[in-house]
């Protein structure tokens, strides 16, 4: 019996709306802390620890949406209360993730039945099973003044890169360049538009043709789902 403890902020079922992953019927898992600081965050109430807001399990289970409440919860109790949803693909997200060694956890979830994947900035140290998809998002000079890992980038599955302006395909080069040709030929490369934006969706399409890079949208902003 595993004794971990992880900060959790909600679960939910979905449909995976980014990345590789899109399409599929998932187990949303947040995690609760974030020091990255990114300025569009839309899960700002995942960042804090803040004791005044720690709940039981059964309250934050049950609060069917964004909120402050988080609490501890023991893996194998996660685990267990996992089960119970339709879904088997699990994505860690926050938060960032990587706050916390989940090679126990993932483990456990590959056991279980799940297929999974993490979401991350790349910024801390990535613990997980060698099973676990690995999705980085870079957030490049963010408030919290992190730093892009190698260790993220070369363990990352996919590099899924936020974009609004053509400075962040040039920060995205300056991260591929840090990777081996042998390296950058296993990863797939997405660029996905910050918050829909029609500038920004062109420049992500017409950059995607001319690398041969994929394209991800945020398909449940646009269905309107979680």
């Amino acid at each position: 019996m595993s004794m971990t403890k992880l900060p959790l902020n909600e679960i939910f079922e979905s449909i995976q709306g980014e990345g590789s992953f899109t399409g599929a019927p998932s187990i949303f898992v947040r995690l609760q802390g974030c020091p990255v600081g990114c300025a569009w965050c839309d899960t700002k109430h995942s960042w804090f620890l803040a004791e005044e807001h720690q709940a039981t399990f059964d309250e934050v289970v049950a609060k069917g949406g964004d909120g402050e409440s988080w609490c501890y919860v023991e893996i194998d109790a996660l685990i267990t209360h996992l089960t119970t949803y339709q879904a088997r693909h699990i994505v860690l997200t926050g938060g960032e993730p990587c706050l916390y060694d989940l090679t126990e956890l993932t483990e456990q979830l590959i056991v279980h039945g799940f297929s999974c994947q993490i979401e991350t900035s790349g910024t801390f140290e990535i613990k997980v099973s060698e099973q676990c998809h690995v999705t980085v998002s870079p957030k490049v000079a963010m408030k919290g003044g992190y730093q892009i890992l190698d260790q993220a980038l070369n363990r990352a599955n996919e590099i899924k890169h936020p974009v609004a302006m053509q400075r962040h395909i040039d920060e995205l080069d300056a991260l591929l360049a840090r990777l081996t040709p042998e390296q950058l030929a296993q990863k797939k490369i997405y660029l996905q538009p910050i918050s829909q934006q029609n500038r920004a969706t062109k420049l992500a399409i017409d950059t995607c043709i001319a690398r041969n890079w994929w394209l991800s949208i945020q398909t449940h902003k646009y269905l309107d789902i979680q």
